[in-house]
């Protein structure tokens, strides 16, 4: 018999490798690596962005927000929003692409801050010259820059107005604070000088009372009491006691009189 017409074994059946499966194979394999390149592609890309916006806040803060006043630089970071806002809502319209810094508002909002018109450069606009006039205009390469920019201004602008808000606030609290203070102070001066005013009227009232009536007088005092040292007469009689003994009045009367006499006399031979 010919070894090549002779049949298989059914372990040399299950030996055959299945195409199916090893296609299968493959495609997740290739998947799982394309994925893992999409992966690293996204982290390289998130990672260039992420120091772009690094790079514009340190230009925003401390670039822009401390060297300046602060009404000044939000002042200017808001048009340099309104710069770059202005080209991502409108990318085909050239009068947005450029500005002049030579025009009173740009000088003083980009020109003359500190840090601005480095903003403006690294958001992708460059120096040129037209018809002998000097302009800003914009590089249309730079728009993912331009995006990044005008997002971390947004995002500056949230965080700074809000503590302006605030700060607007309490300034707003301490000067009705101080305005209810010094009215309250007032108030208390007035009422001082409108009783000081009722006090000398009423005097002024009494003196003009007593000017106009001279003779009249207060009421005389009450005359004082004088001790009556005369003596005491008593009814003459006789009377009895409860213990039942009799008392002559008249005996006793005659005896004190006796006595005073007596005493007035020795008092003269004195």
């Amino acid at each position: 018999m010919d070894p090549e017409s002779a049949p298989q074994s059914p372990s040399a059946a299950n030996a055959r490798p299945d195409h199916d499966a090893v296609a299968a194979a493959i495609e997740r394999r290739l998947q799982a690596e394309r994925e893992k390149a999409a992966a690293a592609a996204q982290s390289s890309m998130f990672d260039g962005k992420h120091e772009k916006r690094q790079e514009f806040r340190r230009m925003i803060d401390p670039g822009i927000l401390r060297p300046n006043p602060r009404p000044l630089a939000l002042e200017a970071l808001q048009t340099l929003l309104k710069l770059a806002q202005n080209i991502i809502d409108h990318p085909g319209e050239v009068k947005y692409q450029k500005f002049k810094p030579t025009n009173a508002s740009i000088k003083r909002l980009l020109v003359d801050p500190r840090g601005t018109l480095e903003y403006a450069v690294a958001l992708g606009f460059h120096p040129q010259v037209e018809n002998f006039q000097p302009y800003y205009v914009f590089n249309q390469r730079y728009m993912e820059d331009l995006k990044i920019g005008a997002a971390m201004i947004k995002e500056a602008l949230e965080r700074e107005l809000v503590k302006e808000e605030r700060e607007q606030r309490r300034r707003a609290e301490e000067k009705a604070a101080h305005e209810a203070a010094v009215a309250k102070v007032k108030q208390a001066f007035y009422d001082d000088r409108k009783g000081r005013a009722m006090v000398d009227e009423r005097e002024r009232t009494v003196r003009a009372a007593a000017a106009a009536n001279p003779n009249r007088s207060s009421a005389s005092p009450a005359p004082s009491t004088i001790a009556d040292y005369r003596p005491k007469r008593r009814m003459p009689g006789s009377g009895q006691t409860l213990s039942g003994e009799v008392i002559d009045v008249d005996a006793d009367d005659d005896e004190g009189h006796e006595d005073a006499d007596a005493a007035l006399h020795s008092e003269d031979d004195g």
